[in-house]
């Protein structure tokens, strides 16, 4: 069984809706994790656990049984200047956004993902503090899916990691908590990591709004 604090907040938070995202993704995702923490002292050692920043935090999915604190994602709430974001495909800010007001003002926007277009974040800095991150989504049609994607910057250039496929349904809903890898990420990296997210509308036309990084797993 895991150990890794991600999996075991994971465990904590209740969920009812459909959501599901990659069983398989998540076990990998969470050996590494566990292995990286606690193979040892010396490994231990490069894993930092501090913040990366001074962002605000807020506590977005307490109605659903999530009691993390989180920060936004840069221009994750689709309100303003979307600098740092790239949109392909013919994704694009739309009218209209999740109903419950979760950064504090109403959502008058969100993200559109037609079949086959596909948005990535700003990169962010993430270490062992930031485990995982949710966001909101819906579908414009019948069986429509997003696949998520965690792109780390490397010597070698940007890799991103499949963590799983979204499946959404017709209203606005909380994503499953999804794993962004960054104990492993920051153990490679001396500590901390350069992480954006990408999500690729997979079948059908989806939304997304308001995307939350969990800073402290608290």
């Amino acid at each position: 069984m895991f150990s890794s604090p991600a999996l075991a907040a994971l465990s904590r938070i209740r969920h009812p809706y459909r959501r599901r995202t990659s069983l398989i993704a998540a076990l990998a995702l969470a050996a590494l994790l566990s292995g990286a923490v606690f193979a040892g002292s010396a490994q231990a050692a490069l894993v930092s656990t501090g913040a990366c920043n001074e962002a605000a935090l807020s506590q977005p999915f307490l109605p659903w049984g999530d009691s993390n604190t989180y920060e936004l994602v840069p221009g994750g709430d689709f309100e303003g200047s979307l600098t740092g974001w790239t949109l392909s495909g013919g994704a694009d800010v739309v009218a209209g956004g999740e109903p419950y007001d979760v950064t504090g003002s109403p959502s008058n926007d969100s993200l559109e993902l037609p079949a086959g277009a596909s948005a990535q974040s700003p990169y962010t800095c993430v270490n062992a503090s930031y485990p995982i991150f949710r966001f909101f989504a819906r579908n414009e049609g019948l069986a429509s899916t997003v696949v998520v994607q965690v792109v780390t910057k490397t010597a070698l250039g940007p890799v991103a990691l499949p963590l799983g496929t979204v499946a959404l349904s017709g209203e606005w809903e909380p994503t499953l908590p999804m794993l962004t890898g960054s104990a492993v990420t920051g153990a490679l990296s001396g500590g901390t990591a350069e992480v954006a997210l990408r999500f690729t509308a997979l079948t059908g036309s989806s939304r997304i709004d308001d995307v939350f990084v969990d800073p402290r797993m608290v």
